[in-house]
């Protein structure tokens, strides 16, 4: 094993010049020094060209590539064809990283002789942070240890939880397991583009690596806050081709069933349609929530994808009144121009239901515990209800994707 193996850093940058430099100071200021750094120029129009060219005069360790924009998965086959490390880390530009965020997952692989090094992040909503880790144990993986974690991969117990993130960019990938996925992924996906890659690289692990390093910062910007006020329609042609994509690749798994590839990439999928739909399928007057809110007034708890699109499909088809929004990051959704208040705020409101919006069953329950605190009562509470069965979220899965009026 290399004492200090090369990492090549792929950073895909594009239209981000108010955050591209901190990115790359975080990068080329590093304790671990045998970095390659690879700045993805994808066709800006701002001054991230230029920026990108400047750092490269400064740092011999940075290359830099221009090409036409084509988007992110495109982005990192443009980075990937040019790195010349044997270990691939991947960082995107508006994000940063901790002085030792690099020198810890390079640790953990010489340590573990891991194919894959899993961290954390830290999530950053402007003056705010958190630390969060994956849903698998810290530890190291691999025989038996690592078929278990591969059957829990992507949808870890109740739905829905990935049991390892699906980010590509807190993780150290050995070339080897991660080149010829990233080279493979459709460059039509724009959603789930890093599962495209994370879970069919796992696959090819033979040793996996989970830590507590959440030295990657994830910027949570204004503009990703704010979610378009669109019809399903256009989300879903993008859901297609994710989904597509991941079943023609468990296809080609030997041992898919054993490791319940299907019901992990529907369960997957299916999170991202309730989430960008907000749950409702206004053509076959379909809600993933029990039907009695419907003409009612309600409160809507979580400000973030779901909750916004939740808030849009109501004030579009007027299938109950919005009384009131709460989210326990309220402050940062206001500053976005939200009407979104505290949750304690719910002693005042007058309601009939409040609906939780959240695919995590475990955070579901734990809101309603905290609602009862406020006073709420469980029967006036509605959380994600899906199907039991496989074969049903599988219908209801491509009810969304496709349309149609089958029953799930």
């Amino acid at each position: 094993m290399e004492k200090q193996p090369l990492v090549s850093v792929l950073v895909p940058v594009y239209m981000i010049d108010r955050y591209v430099g901190i990115c790359v100071e975080s990068i080329v200021n590093q304790t671990y020094p045998n970095l390659e750094i690879i700045l993805v120029d994808d066709g800006s129009k701002d001054r991230c060209p230029e920026i990108c060219d400047l750092y490269a005069s400064k740092d011999s360790r940075i290359k830099v590539v221009h090409k036409e924009n084509g988007g992110l998965v495109s982005a990192r086959k443009a980075g990937l064809a040019v790195a010349t490390g044997s270990l691939i880390s991947y960082v995107d530009g508006d994000d940063w990283i901790g002085s030792r965020f690099i020198e810890k997952l390079v640790t953990a692989w010489q340590e573990t002789d891991a194919d894959m090094v899993c961290a954390g992040q830290t999530r950053v909503i402007f003056d705010r942070k958190a630390e969060l880790l994956n849903t698998i144990p810290v530890g190291v993986y691999e025989g038996e240890a690592l078929k278990d974690l591969q059957k829990e991969m992507m949808s870890c117990g109740t739905f829905y939880r990935p049991g390892i993130t699906t980010y590509v960019w807190n993780k150290l990938f050995r070339r080897e397991v991660v080149e010829e996925v990233q080279m493979q992924v459709d460059e039509a996906i724009s959603i789930g583009e890093d599962a495209a890659v994370t879970y069919p690289a796992l696959l090819r692990c033979r040793c996996v690596a989970v830590t507590d390093n959440t030295e990657y910062h994830y910027r949570q910007r204004e503009d990703s806050m704010l979610k378009q006020s669109v019809g399903f329609s256009a989300e879903a042609g993008k859901l297609r081709s994710l989904y597509e994509y991941m079943m023609r690749w468990k296809d080609g798994v030997e041992n898919a069933e054993q490791l319940s590839l299907t019901e992990q990439i529907t369960d997957y999928v299916l999170s991202i349609c309730i989430m960008r739909s907000g749950g409702r399928l206004p053509e076959d007057d379909y809600s993933t929530f029990d039907k009695a809110y419907y003409g009612k007034r309600v409160v809507i708890y979580s400000a973030g994808t779901f909750g916004q699109q939740l808030v849009n499909r109501f004030r579009e088809t007027g299938h109950c009144r919005v009384v009131g929004w709460i989210d326990d990051d309220y402050w940062e959704y206001r500053r976005c121009c939200l009407n979104v208040d505290p949750i304690e705020q719910i002693t005042e409101m007058e309601f009939d239901y409040v609906l939780v919006a959240s695919v995590n069953e475990d955070f579901s329950e734990q809101t309603v515990q905290r609602l009862a605190e406020y006073g709420v009562s469980r029967r006036r509470i509605l959380t994600v209800t899906v199907p039991k069965t496989l074969e049903r979220r599988e219908m209801l899965t491509k009810r969304f994707l496709y349309g149609g009026n089958s029953h799930a």
